[in-house]
């Protein structure tokens, strides 16, 4: 066997995996630890992703990878958007260079990636409960020594299911499960909440033996710590203290979210390379400002995002009207429909994809009690490089059933100041989606009628009704239809849901009707117009397909899709033919 490196070689490329961090002596890692940092720097702030999480989890990942056998022993990251370090130790250094690049490495932990992976999921609080469940099937199965191990971080601690989970695993008959908790005193912003400052004591009594605090950077510390918790037959907390974006000054002096999640950067600076024009979110932000100036009725939601939601400008304008609860969709809803039923307006700033989480709260706290609470759904449809279980391709669908409320998708910045000052003066639930984009330019209507906008009309051959940012792309389609002869009209809804009745009148005015919808075509909003409209065989849906869509550009998706100018031209043409 070869001597290891000294201290003046390159570490980081002699770790092929685990076995060889292992090997390497106590006296190199801080030496390790540096080089991963500068690798991280590189590699992140060439293609944008997770910098500020992976910063702080270096030690802790280092020392994990020395005291666990991975994979025998299980590793489970939470949240995902963590486990960067962990890729970079089980041999994936060269797939940085395609990091969150359609058909590259994977931002989150990914099972078809590395038999390292043991989940895929990068949803907040789920770990405990895989952790769980893992450890129920080795006790069955009479499998023992391996140990299951669930990094808990990042806030994911204030989850309600990581509650019911640490509930669960503390009967600990015969699963010593083994919590890390990455403790930054962060999610997307500062971790809020009682339960970080009586960890210890209210751990303990729920039957966990408890190590810790622990200094999250002495790699030292943290294996003392875990190779004591790998020798008790009951389940155990390893606290570690860290700081998000630890060892990278930018990072650190991002005091607003050390630089969590960053678009491609200038690593001397950690400025964005590009980027101009205001995004959807940055339109929303600033007009629920000025709606909150004549609204005192007006409060915020956001659960633990008030950056990426835009609604830290709103918190900083109104203190005292915009509430964070942490990592808690359910109960934001729920506190949502409270303040509802005491005279007040809220506004609930999600991820799409986080809406999937509170659905039935949605469903029976919000809309069977016909409460005024606006639901405000960034990063609506293909989000691209996060991948499948970011992108928020289902909220339509999921929408579509709940009786009473109304779905409301803009096409351009203008509408959707229009749109959400109208959600805001409903009397019941409102809902309103837009993408993580750039709000583009304004798409200027022929005309307005019954709420809602025509936007190209020249001939009755074919309809396109356009579901919010999908407008573009139709008049795109428009205009190259529009000169082999088709007519052609483009209709934007608006209010998407439910569907208004001179939708209906479109519909019938015309030969072939087509929905664009950059959500699922299942049970989307297209279907829902089919349903309403009752043609059959002369309407075409196109959206995302019936699948888990991988990661990559949002522009890349949508074309794969057929969701451009161009692709929805073509999907035309073949039914015309038909």
């Amino acid at each position: 066997m070869a001597a290891p490196p000294g201290l003046e070689d390159p570490l980081l490329q002699t770790i092929s995996g685990p076995r060889d961090l292992r090997l390497l002596p106590s006296a190199h890692l801080q030496a390790l630890a540096r080089e991963i940092r500068e690798f991280l720097i590189g590699k992140v702030m060439a293609r944008g992703g997770h910098l500020g999480s992976n910063l702080g989890m270096v030690e802790i990942t280092i020392a994990l990878h020395r005291v666990f056998h991975s994979p025998e022993d299980t590793l489970l990251f939470d949240t995902g958007h963590q486990a960067y370090v962990h890729k970079l130790l089980t041999g994936r250094q060269a797939g940085f260079d395609t990091l969150r690049t359609l058909g590259g490495l994977s931002g989150y932990p990914s099972r078809e990636e590395s038999p390292h992976d043991h989940i895929g999921n990068s949803h907040a609080s789920t770990a405990l409960a895989y952790a769980d469940g893992i450890a129920k099937a080795r006790r069955l199965k009479g499998e023992e020594g391996r140990s299951v191990v669930a990094v808990v971080g990042d806030g994911a601690l204030t989850g309600g299911l990581a509650w019911e989970s640490l509930n669960n695993l503390s009967d600990g008959e015969g699963r010593p499960v083994i919590v890390v908790l990455n403790d930054n005193g962060r999610s997307y912003a500062p971790t809020h909440g009682g339960c970080a400052r009586a960890l210890g004591p209210l751990l303990e009594s729920l039957g966990f033996v408890y190590i810790g605090p622990v200094d999250g950077h002495d790699i030292a510390a943290v294996e003392r710590a875990l190779r004591t918790a790998r020798t008790l037959p009951s389940p155990s907390v390893v606290h570690c203290k860290t700081r998000k974006g630890y060892g990278y000054r930018p990072a650190e002096l991002d005091l607003g979210e050390h630089m969590h999640a960053i678009p491609a950067s200038d690593p001397q600076t950690g400025k964005p390379l590009s980027g101009t024009g205001l995004t959807w979110t940055q339109v929303f932000a600033e007009h629920l400002c000025a709606l909150g100036e004549t609204r005192p009725g007006l409060v915020a939601i956001t659960a633990a995002m008030p950056g990426p939601t835009g609604l830290d400008a709103f918190g900083k304008r109104f203190p005292g009207r915009m509430f964070d609860v942490g990592i808690a969709e359910q109960h934001a809803m729920v506190s949502a429909a409270g303040l509802a039923m005491e005279g007040f307006h809220p506004v609930v700033a999600v991820y799409a994809t986080f809406l999937n989480r509170a659905f039935d709260q949605v469903l029976l706290d919000v809309a069977m009690q016909g409460l005024p609470v606006t639901v405000v759904l960034d990063r609506a449809g293909i989000t691209g490089p996060d991948g499948a279980s970011h992108h928020g391709m289902w909220d339509l669908a999921i929408l579509s059933a709940v009786p009473g409320l109304r779905v409301a998708a803009p096409r351009d910045g203008r509408r959707l100041r229009e749109l959400l000052e109208e959600a805001v003066d409903c009397t019941g639930p409102a809902a309103l989606r837009f993408p993580k984009a750039t709000a583009g330019i304004e798409l200027a209507a022929v005309e307005r009628s019954d709420g809602m906008d025509v936007l190209w009309s020249s001939g009755h051959d074919v309809l396109l009704i356009a579901i919010g940012a999908m407008a573009e792309p139709c008049l795109e389609a428009a205009a190259l239809l529009g000169a082999e002869g088709v007519g052609v009209s483009v209709l934007d809804p608006r209010w998407v849901l439910p569907v208004a009745p001179g939708v209906r009148q479109a519909v019938g005015a015309h030969q072939l009707v087509v929905t664009v919808e950059d959500g699922v075509v299942t049970g989307g909003a297209g279907a829902v117009i089919g349903q309403e409209c009752g043609i059959g065989p002369r309407m075409r849906h196109l959206g995302l397909p019936h699948a888990f869509i991988q990661h990559g550009s949002r522009e890349q998706l949508l074309a794969e899709a057929g969701l451009t100018g161009p692709g929805i031209a073509h999907a035309v043409r073949k039914e015309l033919a038909r």
